[in-house]
């Protein structure tokens, strides 16, 4: 296994992939030569200490990335942490969580307290707006919600109290895409605290650290597991915050089992392979989308009548698999028409898998600073990967249905 050299690494994301997060000491036995391919599982929670002395200096130093007690981990889950930050280039350290919003919890609770200001994105998804609402409010800090293509506008939303603005890009409904650097930049001024849900584009499409954000967080159920089997969230944090969120995350006992970290390492591996896919079979069907007459509207980042191209385009390296559909006009009966009788996408919530899936949305449900309007209801789509000529005849077949029952 080629490794990077110390303080030097040029590898290309998709070396990264498959060698990142194997150092010797996880994949090897001390004192003998050689290794194995992947860091295997390491099961524990009572760590033995060979006398007194022993366990009082584990104690009293960092037990990051050290045997301590299984509650900080094991190789399984550091190696998986490592790898994770060595894909989002500027991260100092990686952190994991039991589900993607057990991460945006930890992370928004490790930087806010009571009294201060939240800015939130408006296209956020909505267990984050929960969260904001049921569980921040009554800890007295305020949410204010700002629209998705405010851009370096924010600026005027800033107060005394504004401690954090979270970004969503693209929004995982209506997929609006942010003006990150702008963003980043406004309040790195100001000296705010920028965090991103990186989830649809993952650090290999979008570097968000990179780009100017502070904190970048993942929902690895999707893409990183790959495979609809595994719950996992990341936090990964620049320098100035990875202490904070390492301490947050220890004081909520928050971690993850060496078996999640195996599959979802495992599943990581295949990544580049898996959105190339998932691009190349979405951006083909969405096309086909733009010319039904059924369709009103697609919402896809790649193309140019999506809110936000062009900042897709200047600042993201490719898109993934999830994207929606605005229907021509029907109601709810009409759109439930077309999802129940599809014969190759299931019906299920999440995303990132190697399935199709599609689901009814409804974004107005979810906006309180911005007004969505749309033609008809709303279809988000998961392309997974099946061939999609399969997938485009199936819709094909549903939106036949959606045109009888809208009658």
């Amino acid at each position: 296994m080629s490794m990077k050299d110390e303080g030097k690494d040029d590898r290309r994301p998709l070396t990264k992939l498959a060698q990142a997060g194997r150092r010797a000491e996880w994949t090897g036995m001390p004192g003998q030569p050689g290794g194995i391919v992947s860091p295997p599982v390491w099961r524990a929670s009572t760590i033995l200490y060979d006398d007194v002395a022993h366990l009082r200096r584990a104690a009293g130093s960092s037990t990051h990335e050290r045997l301590f007690y299984g509650r900080k981990g094991t190789p399984t889950a550091w190696s998986l942490a490592d790898a994770l930050t060595e894909m989002e280039p500027g991260a100092a350290g990686t952190m994991l969580f039991p589900s993607g919003v057990a991460a945006i919890a930890c992370a928004l609770m490790a930087v806010l307290k009571p009294g201060d200001q939240l800015l939130m994105v408006d296209s956020a998804y909505d267990p984050t707006r929960g969260f904001c609402e049921r569980m921040l409010r009554p800890l007295g800090i305020e949410t204010i919600y700002y629209d998705p293509l405010i851009g370096p506008g924010i600026a005027d939303l800033l107060t005394d109290r504004t401690r954090a603005i979270f970004m969503e890009s693209p929004g995982s409904l209506t997929f609006e895409v942010q003006d990150v650097p702008a963003i980043c930049a406004v309040a790195r001024d100001r000296g705010i605290v920028t965090l991103i849900d990186n989830t649809w584009a993952t650090p290999l499409f979008f570097p968000a650290l990179a780009r100017g954000v502070d904190i970048s967080i993942l929902a690895c159920t999707k893409y990183i597991v790959g495979h609809s089997d595994v719950m996992m969230g990341s936090v990964s944090a620049s320098a100035d915050w990875f202490e904070t969120i390492r301490q947050s995350a220890y004081l909520f006992g928050q971690m993850v089992s060496p078996d999640d970290a195996w599959l979802a390492a495992r599943g990581l591996r295949t990544l580049g392979v898996r959105l190339k896919q998932h691009q190349d079979s979405a951006l083909a069907i969405a096309r086909w989308l733009v010319g039904q007459p059924d369709v009103a509207r697609v919402l896809h980042p790649a193309l140019s009548s999506c809110p936000g191209h062009d900042l897709w385009a200047r600042d993201f390296s490719g898109a993934s698999g999830l994207f929606s559909f605005v229907l021509m006009g029907g109601d709810e009966a009409a759109r439930a028409a077309l999802i129940d009788g599809l014969d190759h996408f299931g019906i299920g919530y999440s995303w990132g898998g190697f399935e199709s899936l599609a689901l009814p949305v409804d974004p107005a449900r979810y906006r309180t600073a911005t007004r969505w309007d749309g033609e008809g209801p709303v279809v988000r789509l998961q392309v997974g990967l099946e061939d999609p000529a399969d997938l485009i005849a199936d819709l094909s077949a549903g939106l036949a249905r959606f045109r009888a029952a809208r009658g």
